[in-house]
């Protein structure tokens, strides 16, 4: 079994870490660099920004939280948020990050999956997906879990793979915040169907579900914020956890 990596999620709005329940009553939780040198000293394996404000607005900080993550950070990172142009894809990666994540504007433009791929490498391509279930379906919705699409969640996950998408954030908007446990049928189903490592994400409140996303969802990664925020878990916690489990983890190094 590979080794899965530990992934804390940064959801940024007007410079703060905020979180709340299935994309709305959003709470302050503090400075994303502070929080992100918090969580490289930890142990986390990456991190995960996404700024959350309005795009126009996004697109003006994004590339400013990059340059100050890089300078405190020294694990990989992805950052979205507000992304358009394979030129925005290029000026977050100039400014230290590794991965970009792009939803919104690869729903409404596919082909800018394509452009950052064959210009960046699929390696930096980070497909988030924000999906929802409807009766019998999953459905992806845009704009911060706010716009059905209509685009029905496994065959989008293809789709992308296909346009050079190296990686999926799939996160379920049902469980998100819930700390509840992840969708085990939603991840498990993507990841079954793609050959790219996918990210669990959405509900994760107790180390069982740590497992629970890796082993039943057969995912690569688990994204999770609350926990971590508000110090219910550690990583180190997450990770001595997994380890016991017989589930591969990159150690926590001894400080000092």
């Amino acid at each position: 079994m590979l080794t899965r990596r530990i992934i804390p999620c940064l959801d940024v709005h007007d410079g703060q870490v905020v979180k709340g329940i299935q994309f709305r009553n959003l709470v302050e939780e503090g400075d994303p660099v502070e929080r992100g040198a918090h969580y490289s000293r930890e142990g986390a394996d990456e991190l995960v920004f996404l700024d959350i404000s309005a795009s126009i607005e996004a697109r003006r900080h994004v590339v400013e939280l990059a340059r100050r993550v890089a300078r405190e950070v020294f694990i990989p990172f992805t950052i979205g948020g507000g992304l358009r142009t394979v030129e925005d894809i290029g000026a977050l990666l100039s400014a230290g990050a590794d991965k970009v994540a792009l939803n919104t504007a690869a729903l409404e433009r596919p082909a800018l999956i394509t452009e950052g791929a064959e210009r960046f490498g699929s390696q930096c391509m980070v497909l988030a997906m924000d999906v929802t279930r409807r009766e019998s379906r999953w459905e992806v919705f845009s704009h911060g879990g706010t716009k059905a699409t209509g685009r029905e969640a496994l065959s989008w996950a293809l789709e992308a793979m296909d346009r050079g998408a190296g990686e999926l954030l799939l996160t379920s908007i049902d469980a998100d915040g819930t700390q509840t446990g992840v969708d085990v049928a939603l991840t498990c189903t993507v990841s079954r169907a793609v050959s790219i490592p996918v990210i669990a994400s959405g509900g994760i409140g107790r180390l069982e579900h740590f497992k629970e996303a890796v082993v039943d969802g057969e995912a690569d990664a688990v994204l999770a914020a609350s926990v971590f925020h508000r110090d219910i878990l550690s990583i180190r916690q997450v990770k001595d956890y997994l380890e016991r489990a017989g589930i591969p983890v990159r150690p926590v190094e001894e400080e000092g």
